[in-house]
């Protein structure tokens, strides 16, 4: 079998001082790895100087998906405590007539208790609201129904109660702090779904944007609501055997129109993030055109892949035998990014969703 189809081809050591736990003082101090994959050329930058490698007409497609506080903390009736973690967005129930004026909502969420919780169980998190388990969907997942009445709301319910999900690879003695509220969120993030961050986003800052933009760079935006299935291991030893989590997308016609209009003057497409990618390819038509959708996004991408929209990706550094190794490694091949890996970690890289950057770079002209 060839090798960039096994999961063990996808290894390789990360001590564990390499591994971020808190983000960088300044967004955009963060490093930059570059790769040029035409030649090979690695050099090391700090993110800022991305402005170097963006031409005039390029186009910078980010992901514009907001981290809600998606982890609940809350206690059984029976006084025991509990924690709720939602997988996705709540979606509002029809309302009845109801004079306590209680809303309701429905989603997927993994409950954590002393216990293992029961259908119709109901776990309270304040005197306004709680939720019953209404239906167990298996391995850890449940269908859960929240309710809170009108004098806190479920943005309220949501800020108050709930904690930003950071990923399980942050271990700190304090958990969450108050700089991940601002910091675990890009600074253009504005549709609230996802429960992970599109991390390669989060270098960017409001004046790194507008200097791009000076530059007469295009800057467009997509939605992938990021959902808890990217940590999801891979537990085939064939990686085609896996199967891959689905995220919900929107592309507007008018980012399909941008996108399209820039390939054809010959601009170069660049992606903010793995999440970016999976949008755009899973978009293209035939011609490599973007499509207006709105939909579930099951796109799978491993080595062999044939990229007809993106040019260019801008990406963090990722978990060894993961679906985003795989991805990063269709594009510019599994020996290239691994050996890339070895020297950031040789150079003091750090990895991760609070680590630094790396930037592929495809076409000629754009070094």
């Amino acid at each position: 079998m060839n090798d960039d189809l096994t999961l063990q081809a996808y290894s390789y050591h990360l001590p564990e001082q390499n591994i971020a736990q808190y983000p960088a003082e300044k967004r955009d101090h963060s490093r930059l790895l570059i790769l040029n994959r035409t030649t090979g050329e690695i050099e090391h930058l700090q993110f800022n100087q991305i402005i170097r490698l963006i031409r005039p007409g390029d186009l910078l497609v980010v992901n514009d998906t907001k981290v809600f506080p998606a982890r609940l903390s809350g206690r059984k009736e029976s006084g025991g405590k509990a924690e709720v973690f939602l997988l996705n967005y709540p979606s509002p129930v029809a309302k009845e007539s109801d004079p306590s004026e209680t809303f309701s909502f429905q989603c997927e969420a993994l409950i954590k208790s002393s216990r293992p919780p029961k259908t119709k169980a109901r776990i309270v998190f304040d005197d306004h609201s709680g939720c019953t388990l209404i239906e167990n969907c298996g391995r850890g997942k449940w269908r859960i129904e929240l309710k809170t009445s009108s004098k806190i709301g479920l943005d309220s319910l949501l800020q108050k109660t709930g904690d930003v999900p950071l990923p399980p690879y942050i271990k700190r003695p304090d958990g969450t702090s108050k700089d991940d509220i601002s910091r675990y969120q890009t600074v253009y993030a504005n549709q609230p779904g996802a429960v992970a961050a599109p991390t390669a986003g989060l270098h960017f800052t409001d004046k790194l944007l507008q200097t791009l933009r000076d530059k007469e760079v295009g800057i467009a935006s997509i939605t992938l609501h990021v959902g808890y299935g990217t940590f999801a291991p891979v537990q085939e030893e064939e990686i085609l055997n896996h199967t891959i989590h689905q995220e919900f997308i929107e592309i507007t016609g008018q980012t399909a129109d941008i996108i399209n209009q820039t390939k054809s003057k010959g601009g170069n497409i660049w992606a903010v993030g793995t999440t970016t990618v999976r949008a755009l390819e899973f978009s293209a038509d035939d011609d490599g055109r973007v499509r207006p959708v709105r939909d579930w996004c099951d796109l799978y991408i491993t080595p062999g892949f044939n990229f007809r929209v993106i040019d260019n990706l801008i990406t963090n550094f990722h978990l060894p035998q993961s679906s985003l190794l795989f991805l990063v490694s269709a594009l510019c091949g599994r020996h290239r990014l691994l050996d890339c890996y070895q020297k950031a970690i040789e150079h003091d890289y750090r990895f991760y969703s609070y680590g630094d950057a790396m930037a592929i770079i495809g076409k000629s002209g754009s070094y």
